[in-house]
């Protein structure tokens, strides 16, 4: 028999904790999402620092914990890529050899296919910023009805319409078909539904309608090996997009990272033998793409004020784990993520205060969950629950 236990594995997406080995490669040496942020626009996250935020090698922006309340560190991302879909590919033990496509622009042969799929044809179709390219585009595109693609350094292809030109349906239905059209050559890691309201001057996105499609992993990552095993597997905002629905007993919709905190709450306080896993993408989508340190500081308090209720919320058993899948330092030139370590928080009633070294890769904390669940697990990654407790797990 098994220890019944829930994980609770908790995505601030982006919050970076400074520049990886080979930032300078993508661009980055230097970045460091926390320090920046917090440097350009304080605010006290006393419950992160609780937890030994501060004491993570590499952050000077928080004061150090005489008491420290988790264990912490960091961890070193293995695949070549700062993107979304690479780090939570390799959370759960899919380590890429090669980084995902990106374009300047899609070929023709892709928007042929895409404009008979959608009857429209289309506008855009280059890198833009989600917000200016609806500024630039979005009167057109009510007069004509034709989508705007377009993407970004990162490996997507999103396609934003208007909710009252184009039904929530529709443009999902068309973001369905552009993943069955970027497979092969012109695979990308996700084609995304970017639906929006308003009118020319005040354009409002609607990101609780957006909807991701995810190429799917290569092969069998850590969530399989969950299921497999008769865990469950709670899939939290995009969570359940990232990987393609593969390895997730239920998906959980939210609204913003608020409604994604209490979801979280509601699923550990609902007793889950397995894994909560919850996607926070505020921080990055509203705040590190479009470079507002101010916004992303206030993301990061109100986060931190709800801590307690999250670990109120732990069981005797239970854990959470707190972790970042790249960087997006708000003070960077761009709009681009940035290759950054990232955090690693944990804490529950039996976790041992304590620095946990720097992680070699992503992928430890698959096989650390797993082994907290008593799962066999033989993909990547070396786990650390090890380092987590001092009792018998």
């Amino acid at each position: 028999m098994h220890r019944r236990r829930t994980v609770a594995l908790v995505v601030l997406d982006s919050v970076g904790v400074g520049a990886l080995p080979d930032a300078e490669s993508f661009g980055d040496a230097g970045a460091h999402t926390l320090d920046h942020t917090l440097e350009v626009a304080p605010v006290d996250l006393p419950h992160l620092t609780a937890l030994g935020l501060g004491m993570v090698p590499g952050v000077t922006s928080l004061p150090t914990h005489d008491a420290p309340q988790g264990a912490f560190g960091r961890m070193r991302e293995r695949s070549p890529g700062k993107d979304t879909t690479t780090g939570h590919w390799e959370f759960m033990g899919i380590e890429l050899s090669q980084p995902f496509r990106t374009f300047e622009r899609f070929p023709d042969a892709v928007m042929t296919a895409f404009d008979a799929a959608t009857g429209r044809g289309h506008l855009g179709n280059r890198p833009a910023s989600g917000t200016a390219i609806l500024e630039e585009l979005g009167a057109e595109h009510l007069a004509t009805g034709a989508p705007i693609v377009y993407t970004s350094a990162d490996s997507v292809f999103q396609v934003a319409a208007h909710v009252d030109v184009v039904p929530l349906e529709t443009l999902y239905a068309w973001c369905e078909a552009a993943r069955g059209i970027l497979v092969g050559d012109v695979a990308v890691a996700r084609v995304i539904a970017r639906p929006f309201e308003g009118a020319p001057g005040a354009w409002r996105r609607r990101n609780a309608d957006r909807k991701d499609y995810a190429e799917a992993p290569p092969n069998p990552t850590m969530l399989d090996a969950l299921v497999e095993a008769g865990r469950e597997v709670v899939g939290i905002g995009k969570i359940p997009d990232i990987y393609a629905h593969r390895g997730i007993t239920r998906a959980v919709h939210t609204d913003d990272d608020d409604d994604g905190v209490t979801k979280t709450i509601e699923a550990l306080q609902s007793g889950v033998d397995g894994l909560v896993f919850t996607n926070l993408v505020g921080f990055d989508a509203l705040y590190g793409h479009r470079r507002d340190p101010q916004g992303y500081a206030a993301a990061l308090a109100a986060f931190d004020a709800r801590l307690p209720e999250l670990r109120a919320a732990l069981g005797p058993e239970d854990v959470l784990i707190l972790v970042s899948d790249h960087g997006n330092d708000p003070t960077w030139p761009g709009s681009d993520h940035t290759r950054e370590h990232g955090l690693l928080l944990a804490t529950g009633p039996g976790v041992v205060p304590r620095p946990i070294p720097t992680r070699d890769g992503f992928a430890d904390l698959g096989a650390t969950v797993a082994e907290l669940l008593h799962v066999p697990w033989s993909g990547a990654g070396t786990s650390f629950a090890k380092a987590l407790y001092t009792r018998p797990y």
